[in-house]
């Protein structure tokens, strides 16, 4: 049976986090935020449920974001 589609989200939200969080990779709370819960559910939206794949590509997303210009 599959995980109910808000613990999928929770728990792919909070392994990333936590990863950032650990590696001192969180400068701003709100935007960081922001960047793993748009990437997380612009992947669901494509139909990616698995929690450690939409975990590690919300990291690089956010990862992503940190190296762009401003």
């Amino acid at each position: 049976m599959a995980e109910p589609l808000p613990t999928i989200i929770e728990n792919s939200l909070q392994i990333a986090w936590d990863f950032l969080d650990r590696s001192g990779g969180i400068a701003d709370p709100q935007q960081a935020a922001e960047i793993l819960l748009d990437s997380i559910k612009t992947q669901i939206l494509k139909g990616e449920s698995r929690t450690l794949m939409l975990s590690n590509r919300a990291i690089a997303a956010f990862e992503q974001r940190q190296k762009a210009p401003c």
